[in-house]
């Protein structure tokens, strides 16, 4: 007889709005993302709307707030704490604005991955986040964009891809128009399937 195995616990790092959050629980709900599930939402900032979204998923909630601490050890410190008291098993970067530091990447191999609005290798590192990096697209005349999921390592947007996905980019298209095809078309898409795909290999 088959036994079901254990969803792996997914911890979801913040700092706004959380479309791409919404876009994990929506998945959740639907079955589509069904080897893990999202355990907790951590957010850096207490005022996030991401927070609001997760309790009215009934997801727990938590706030680490950077200038509640001394220095980033600290604030590092206790972010490990509550990943590892709600057994994280894969951490999810859902426009979460602080960069974590090489010694906490290194603490967690290949069980943090994140969405960057561009096909990597362009348009990404240090410097590169938000609307930056569709103001770069434009100002360089790419004809296509799009977005990857990777893991992270200690290299800004430098760890190992999981999965892309492009998309057209428009004549009349602004930085902001651009952001929100991709994210309609690539981001909300390829997050929940790259959680799944690496929750399902966690458990093979």
């Amino acid at each position: 007889m088959l036994t079901a195995r254990p969803k792996r616990n997914i911890a979801v790092l913040v700092s706004g709005g959380g479309t791409n959050l919404q876009a994990l629980i929506d998945a959740q709900t639907a079955g589509r993302l069904s080897a893990g599930r999202i355990a907790v939402v951590v957010s850096d900032t207490p005022k996030a709307y991401a927070l609001e979204r997760a309790e009215k998923a009934g997801i727990e909630g938590v706030t680490v707030s950077k200038k509640d601490y001394a220095t980033k050890i600290e604030f590092e410190q206790e972010l490990n704490q509550i990943l590892e008291s709600r057994g994280t098993d894969l951490i999810v970067l859902a426009g979460f604005l602080s960069i974590l530091s090489a010694d906490f990447v290194a603490k967690y191999p290949r069980k943090i991955i994140n969405v960057h609005p561009s096909l990597i290798p362009s348009f990404c590192g240090k410097g590169f986040y938000g609307l930056k990096v569709h103001e770069a697209a434009l100002a360089k005349g790419v004809k296509i964009s799009g977005a990857t999921v990777h893991f992270v390592n200690e290299i800004p947007d430098g760890g190992e891809i999981i999965l892309q996905k492009a998309v057209d980019v428009l004549d009349d298209d602004t930085p902001q128009s651009l952001q929100e095809r991709i994210m309609r078309e690539a981001e909300w898409q390829l997050l929940w399937q790259a959680a799944e795909k690496v929750c399902r290999e966690m458990n093979d």
